[in-house]
């Protein structure tokens, strides 16, 4: 799944139209150093949550942190398809100011030649739901000894503790004590090969739809994986143009082409943010996928915005 790493305040500084290698090498080095140094200790992140957390905390203010958190529990699959069937008090997370529910399975990974752990979620809350989304989505996919790794104190890390009181602090404590609890419990009842795990809706269904729409269309990986990535913004207009071609033999232009793309996107998601912060949600989204190309010209507008062009 493709959920968000690193934002770019710096490239924004010189264009506001314009992302380049050179600038984001540089940025990566300046972010690389900066948990260098102050991540002394290591959190046992595992490899998505150790994104989200860097990119949460390259976020210059609490405000769009806050709303990324929002947006999060409105957009996130894993957050929004619990069945009322695991809405069960096995299931509930004690000591939350909302009601919060959280489900999993465990299943056997080839490539990893281990058990992994799904898991699902829900609260009442937006913004405890904004959590829910976190944990569950960059948790699932991992051992329950990656799992039982994880330190919460990320939450600091990641600057997120700031938009919370102390009861949802403590509450966010808790989801993560009872996911690693079941993830416990689940791998422990999958390697005795009982079927007792819980209840799981699929949930990646709107991913592999956009997937497939992506497939076999004459465009490039990067071409396809920015498409896909953009499709969490719900965006209501999305072009890509990939114009690689007028900068062939150029420095950044890889050997598969495709390095420099021109956007124009509109979505409700940009309401509220100036031009800066819609350019760094869009590198949000796109993650790992923005170090590999070597220039991205964004437009981005809402579609009131775009009802006046």
């Amino acid at each position: 799944m493709i959920f968000r790493q690193a934002l770019s305040i710096l490239l924004l500084a010189t264009s506001t139209t314009a992302f380049t290698t050179p600038s984001i090498t540089t940025e990566q080095r300046l972010t690389t150093k900066m948990f260098s140094t102050e991540k002394e200790i290591d959190l046992g992140l595992t490899p998505e949550l150790e994104k989200v957390t860097k990119a949460f905390k390259t976020i210059g203010d609490e405000q769009t942190r806050y709303k990324q958190l929002l947006y999060m529990a409105q957009n996130t699959a894993e957050a929004n398809n619990m069945p009322e069937s695991s809405k069960i008090p096995e299931n509930k997370v004690p000591g939350c100011l909302s009601t919060v529910f959280i489900d999993g399975t465990a299943e056997y990974n080839e490539e990893v030649g281990d058990y992994v752990l799904n898991f699902i979620g829900d609260s009442d809350g937006l913004l405890t739901r904004g959590l829910v989304a976190l944990l569950v989505r960059c948790l699932s996919g991992n051992t329950a000894e990656a799992i039982q790794k994880v330190d919460p104190q990320f939450i600091k890390e990641a600057q997120i503790e700031q938009s919370l009181t102390p009861g949802r602090n403590n509450g966010f404590l808790n989801m993560v004590r009872v996911i690693k609890q079941k993830a416990t419990e689940l791998d422990a009842a999958a390697r005795e090969g009982k079927s007792e795990t819980a209840t799981q809706t699929k949930s990646d269904n709107a991913e592999e739809s956009s997937e497939d729409a992506t497939a076999d269309n004459g465009h490039g990986p990067k071409y396809n994986a920015i498409v896909a990535a953009l499709q969490l913004l719900k965006p209501t207009t999305l072009n890509l143009i990939d114009n690689s071609d007028q900068h062939a033999g150029h420095a950044g232009n890889d050997i598969d082409g495709e390095s420099h793309f021109n956007l124009e996107i509109v979505a409700e998601a940009f309401e509220g943010l100036n031009l800066v912060k819609r350019h760094q949600l869009v590198y949000m989204m796109l993650g790992e996928i923005m170090p590999q190309i070597h220039a991205l010209q964004i437009q981005a507008n809402t579609p009131e915005e775009a009802g006046k062009k």
